[in-house]
């Protein structure tokens, strides 16, 4: 009989425990999906925003909505991600503060925020950040309310790449909105940037201390622009910009002038002199006009060639007479040395000064055709067309930077170089330089570099080298025993160190501008 009653009670103990289990599934199952429903959706960001009154009330309350809703992770989008609380605090120019938080999904915190420890303590993130915000209840708190989408959320690393850009983006405003002519010179104790004894590469005509010149002050002006500052040349910089590249000035002596100056500013990032040598094994003399000056460390090479005119000086007959001809339809030939060049700096004007180029009497040559006579300014805009169109031609502007410095002012009193000019007392900058003229020269230049189609940058040094009379070599142009006569002055190059290094740091800003 006890067989039979327990044999008859299971089937209905079976029963109540399906009805159980049924009945418990589909209560979890209902329940669950009111609990979503009633659950409001989570945002990729989400932000907060009080006013000055509840700042540490709702700060507060924000955390603990935050721990007790944001604890584990949550997707609205069917991916996991983990949700951290970025809090900063700063301060505004009138006084008042601004404490941000946000709630990103799948972002790290900002490492410079202030307020948020970027210690890895036992502490939740969340409860770190509820200890770092200042209690400032006094103080207006305004918090971002804009939604980004999830390709535009700005995160840690891409926000201070944003704010390089646009860094960048207002110094190149700036870099092109100043006006680098426009300013005064500064006495400057620090300068020079290098001395006749630290540099190898001063010609003789331009080592006006070691000529005898005892007056030091011309080596200590320092341009500075109105609207803007020149950064200090850096040797160092200035040789990683051109690594494995080939810098090369093309033109006449003053040109030279420029050069030297250049290979010397770049020396003082140099620690052993012979890791720089000139690859031909030529010495600086006045004889040689083309150089080309390596820096084995950066693999790059400083160079400079001689052309007066940069079209061809030949020479034709005239009548029964050969004369020496200016061939303003013909580029100079020495341009296959120019070629390939990474950074090109050119300048003619000095020569065309002289009498002959001057005078224009069968001088200036087309073709066949030597001219009887014609107008210095309209040979000079002929042979600079000449230029243009060979630059035009072979110089690949994805490659190649191309400057064109204008003309260097000369400072002669009482005549020219050959009859009695002078500037021998002059050791002061000029205070003004309104008497003299913006040189037609300039404008010719400035006006054939507009209508070229490949890109040429105007280096204009003419009105800062205006002012500074007291920097040319004047009778220290060459040695005490081998000046024949004092009469003689040069008035028209510079001494180094002096004018030429500030128009390579002008060079140098502009190189880093484009770059």
């Amino acid at each position: 009989m006890e067989k039979q009653r327990s044999f008859s009670l299971k089937p209905t103990r079976l029963l109540v425990f399906s009805f159980t289990i049924t009945s418990s599934v589909v209560f979890f199952t209902f329940f669950t999906i009111w609990v979503i429903k009633a659950t409001p959706s989570v945002r990729q960001e989400t932000h907060f925003q009080f006013n000055e009154s509840s700042l540490s009330l709702g700060l507060r309350s924000v955390t603990v909505q935050a721990l007790s809703t944001f604890s584990g992770n949550f997707s609205a989008t069917g991916e996991k991600k983990s949700f951290l609380i970025d809090a900063h605090y700063r301060r505004l120019e009138n006084g008042s503060g601004v404490a941000s938080i946000s709630v990103f999904g799948g972002l790290q915190r900002k490492e410079d925020a202030p307020g948020v420890p970027v210690d890895g303590g036992g502490k939740s993130d969340l409860l770190r950040m509820k200890e770092s915000v200042p209690d400032t209840s006094s103080e207006k708190i305004e918090l971002p309310s804009s939604t980004r989408s999830a390709d535009k959320r700005i995160r840690a690393t891409s926000s201070e790449k944003i704010e390089v850009s646009n860094s960048e983006k207002v110094e190149q405003r700036r870099v092109k909105d100043c006006d680098l002519t426009n300013g005064r010179w500064v006495y400057d104790e620090s300068y020079p940037l290098y001395t006749n004894v630290s540099c190898p590469f001063i010609d003789e005509g331009f080592n006006c201390k070691r000529n005898g010149r005892m007056d030091k002050n011309y080596m200590k002006w320092r341009w500075q622009p109105q609207d803007c500052e020149i950064p200090r040349f850096n040797a160092t910089k200035m040789l990683e910009l051109i690594r494995g590249k080939r810098l090369v000035f093309v033109g006449d002596s003053i040109n030279r002038n420029q050069w030297e100056s250049m290979l010397c500013m770049l020396m003082g990032a140099i620690r052993d002199p012979k890791r720089v040598y000139e690859t031909h094994g030529r010495r600086l003399t006045k004889e040689k006009g083309n150089y080309s000056f390596k820096f084995v460390d950066y693999k790059c090479t400083v160079e400079y060639y001689v052309t007066h005119y940069l079209v061809h000086e030949s020479k034709a007959r005239v009548g029964q007479k050969r004369v020496q001809t200016l061939r303003i339809d013909s580029i100079d030939r020495g341009t296959s040395r120019w070629r390939g060049a990474d950074i090109l700096v050119f300048n003619t004007a000095h020569w065309w000064s002289h009498y002959k180029t001057k005078a224009g009497i069968n001088y200036y040559q087309e073709g066949n055709q030597v001219h009887p006579r014609l107008d210095v300014s309209m040979a000079f805009r002929r042979a600079l067309m000449t230029w243009a169109s060979w630059v035009n031609r072979h110089v690949n502007p994805r490659k190649t930077q191309v400057f064109f410095r204008s003309s260097s002012p000369s400072h002669f009193r009482g005549g020219q170089w050959n009859s009695g000019g002078h500037c021998l007392e002059a050791t002061q900058p000029l205070n003004k330089t309104s008497s003299i003229s913006y040189p037609e020269k300039n404008i010719i230049a400035e006006q054939v570099i507009k209508q070229m189609k490949t890109p040429v940058t105007f280096l204009n040094i003419t009105d800062l080298s205006g002012y500074r009379i007291d920097g040319h070599p004047s009778i220290y142009g060459g040695k005490s025993g081998k000046r024949s006569s004092s009469s003689i002055q040069d008035c028209s190059h510079w001494c180094l160190p002096g004018v030429p290094d500030t128009w390579n740091e002008i060079l140098y800003f502009l190189l880093q501008s484009h770059r």
